[in-house]
């Protein structure tokens, strides 16, 4: 059918975004942290239906009016339920179907972050906690959670063996050993100490501080930060084939 506008400014005033049926649109974050020696995501429980009184992602709809994009969510999510405003943020995935939410059609954008541990702020009706990540695959988590912890467990399983991501896990600045651990934990076995310190130094991607600090019997460790600009740094050999 041929159109009666003249002009794009004229169909645009005209148009009406509900003409069509919109779905339920939002954003859920799966945020990571190195806790007591383990990895953890952050859970909340939910305080109304649907799923009232299960455990979920940390998540929310989209301020259309507010939120300038859909990072723009991630960022305001992870900073209302952890005070932190400058993680590490990926997008990991973006599902939409007709089942994953019994309210209707529903699709959400998924995030997954990196953050240093902090203690969690507890506001209004709602209860997060920081969970064992093992531990919050057996909870039966909201809506189509676990399947979407699930895949961003792999995704960071599989960066940590290139990149650098575990250093945004841990509070800087850090040692050597402290970012090995870090490494070690998301993996899931140990690494060869030289190999590992080796590659850091061969690829010049921390910066020494001048400071050090007391880990043990021995000499205090010095303490590095990541470079700024190798904050998304990949290694060329994966860590495992060193």
């Amino acid at each position: 059918m041929m159109s009666t506008y003249t002009s794009e400014a004229e169909f645009l005033a005209a148009y009406n975004i509900h003409d069509y049926p919109i779905p339920l649109a939002s954003v859920d974050v799966c945020i990571f942290t190195l806790h007591q020696q383990k990895l953890k995501v952050l859970c909340v429980k939910r305080s109304g239906y649907p799923h009232k009184d299960h455990w979920a992602l940390a998540g929310g709809f989209i301020d259309i009016k507010n939120d300038d994009s859909l990072e723009a969510t991630a960022l305001r999510v992870l900073t209302k339920k952890t005070g932190i405003t400058t993680p590490y943020l990926e997008q990991l995935v973006t599902i939409g179907n007709k089942t994953r939410d019994p309210r209707g059609w529903s699709m959400t954008a998924v995030y997954f972050a990196l953050i240093p541990y902090v203690a969690l702020p507890q506001t209004g009706l709602e209860h997060s906690e920081w969970r064992d990540v093992k531990d919050a695959l057996s909870l039966n988590l909201a809506f189509d959670h676990q399947q979407l912890l699930n895949s961003a467990l792999d995704r960071v399983r599989a960066k940590v063996l290139y990149s650098l991501i575990p250093a945004h896990l841990i509070a800087t600045p850090f040692t050597l050993t402290e970012l090995q651990q870090a490494y070690e934990i998301i993996m899931g076995h140990e690494i060869e100490k030289k190999s590992f310190r080796r590659r850091l130094e061969r690829e010049e991607v921390l910066s020494a501080t001048g400071q050090s600090k007391q880990e043990g019997a021995g000499r205090p460790a010095a303490l590095y930060t990541l470079k700024p600009e190798c904050a998304d740094f990949n290694f060329k050999r994966q860590l495992d084939s060193d």
